[in-house]
């Protein structure tokens, strides 16, 4: 397992966001993260990505236990996170955004830019270098969270909602892109509430409810669920 979280457990006041969750992913997997608003989603994300410290439970990431690192150091060690609200860096062009990302492996502006450069291709941006950042598309500035992200050379890619406000035609090379992604061996735990997109992508989906796991296991059977149907999809979504 590329990674193991045990028992994480995260009070808000008196309220736990997230109560004992364990799961691992393994190296080279695409996990899809379900769950309706409030389940606490983007809090395991914050705990896994050192935002946020779990009151109880630990995080281990390629064998180190990283409970106590804070994102920075999170992300050196190849454990990286996406923004569902994405905000680049507007007055930079699309190149100098990517460049930030590959600054944290090396201080060399070439090869730097070279790493960007290889990253823009692979996202699908690689003819919108020049341009400013504020001036892309939804789509766009989506491929640049990703791009951005990329560029630390993750082992590990936590994606929050990166297909959200996406056109039919623009989800699906997102998804291309996304298995383009791990097949350069990067592992994928990804957010997600579009069900076609996490079904199609995902190769297991863990489900939160409440902040805790209801389920974990092969797309098929979480859909299928009767806990997944009553706390998230609906029998709406059975007769679909």
């Amino acid at each position: 397992m590329i990674l193991e979280a045990e028992n994480l457990t995260k009070f808000f006041g008196g309220l736990a966001a997230l109560k004992e969750v364990s799961f691992g992913i393994a190296e080279g997997e695409i996990l899809g993260l379900i769950g309706p608003n409030g389940a606490g989603k983007t809090t395991l994300f914050n705990v896994l990505s050192g935002a946020f410290r779990s009151d109880q439970g630990r995080v281990v990431f390629a064998g180190e236990d990283v409970s106590r690192l804070g994102a920075p150091r999170r992300c050196r060690t190849g454990l990286v996170r996406t923004f569902q609200v994405v905000k680049p860096f507007s007055n930079l062009s699309v190149l100098q955004n990517v460049m930030v990302g590959s600054f944290l492996r090396t201080p060399d502006p070439g090869l730097a830019r070279e790493r960007a450069l290889e990253v823009m291709e692979l996202v699908g941006l690689g003819a919108r270098q020049d341009q400013p950042a504020k001036s892309l598309t939804v789509s766009d500035r989506k491929r640049l969270e990703v791009a951005r992200a990329l560029a630390t050379r993750p082992r590990l890619l936590l994606l929050d909602e990166v297909m959200a406000g996406l056109t039919p035609t623009e989800l699906v090379e997102m998804l291309e892109t996304l298995k383009k992604i791990r097949d350069r061996g990067v592992t994928l735990l990804v957010i997600e509430h579009i069900m076609a997109a996490i079904l199609t992508i995902s190769e297991r989906i863990l489900v939160l409810h409440h902040g805790e796991k209801i389920a974990d296991g092969a797309p098929k059977a979480v859909a299928g669920d009767k806990r997944v149907i009553d706390a998230y999809l609906g029998e709406e979504y059975l007769l679909a």
